[in-house]
């Protein structure tokens, strides 16, 4: 399938490593110019290196997602290097916490309020920031593609997660609000819910090459994903690349308000 990407604008936040960078180097191949945002520069320019290298053109762009006006300029500059963007995906989110080799959990009641506050200003304020940057353009333009990641902890909610989870909760209920009000400038808002990864950044935990032989993590947590049983795995970040690719194409038109679960039939929402 065509997805008629070549040309367009991808600006991916978080996009040094993970998903984000596989994100990244799926919409390259599809032809896309790329903007690569991510708080390290040297994480960002090196994905944009990858991606150049490939033949693709992407450049890298350090900018802290929490601060507007940082986002504003740093749309300008994307604007100035490739042109308006076509395609925001909002990738960018506090990693897992891991200390002694574990996920550090904290129940709600033995959290703190700076705890919540970087969990909020990232995961929430920082969509909408990025939103709000790209969007008077893409309504001038009649045209325009905004995904955005979130966890299954947003839709399910997760033991000793809860800020994390309400701030996912708040991206799907912003997303569905804004995709009723653009709808009419043919501007597409929709989301990935994504499970369990294994990739560079949950590395410690989760080893991409691990087998449920090798992980007794791994092993129990393939429990939970039906899909993941028979695959014997769960998920990586090309699963959510591709879903990710496809609802940014102009054969995902009609698709819009919507949470599409990347998770191995862990979540079934109907």
């Amino acid at each position: 399938m065509d997805l008629r990407l070549r040309d367009k604008v991808a600006l991916i936040t978080g996009a040094g490593q993970g998903i984000g960078r596989q994100v990244a180097k799926t919409l390259a191949a599809e032809g896309a110019h790329i903007a690569v945002n991510d708080y390290y520069k040297e994480r960002a320019d090196s994905v944009a290196t990858e991606i150049n290298e490939l033949g693709q053109k992407a450049k890298g762009f350090q900018c802290d997602i929490t601060d507007f006006e940082q986002v504003n300029k740093m749309v300008a500059q994307i604007t100035d290097t490739f042109g308006p963007v076509d395609i925001l995906v909002n990738n960018a989110g506090v990693p897992i916490e891991i200390r002694n080799g574990k996920i550090a959990r904290s129940t709600f009641i033995d959290s703190n309020p700076n705890a919540w506050a970087k969990q909020i200003n990232l995961n929430l304020y920082g969509c909408l920031n990025c939103t709000k940057a790209v969007l008077d353009s893409m309504v001038e333009r009649k045209s325009g593609k905004i995904i955005s990641t979130i966890s299954e902890a947003g839709r399910l909610g997760e033991y000793s997660l809860a800020a994390y989870s309400g701030a996912k909760a708040g991206v799907l209920g912003f997303s569905k609000a804004l995709a009723r009000e653009v709808g009419k400038f043919r501007i597409n808002v929709n989301c990935v819910a994504v499970g369990a990864m294994a990739h560079e950044a949950t590395k410690p935990i989760l080893d991409p090459d691990d087998t449920p032989e090798t992980s007794e993590i791994l092993a129990k947590i393939i429990k939970s994903y039906p899909i993941g049983k028979g695959l014997r795995r769960i998920g990586r970040p090309s699963d959510i690349a591709n879903a990710i690719a496809f609802l940014a194409s102009d054969p995902a038109c009609f698709i819009t308000g919507q949470c599409l679960s990347v998770s191995g039939g862990f979540s079934m929402v109907s």
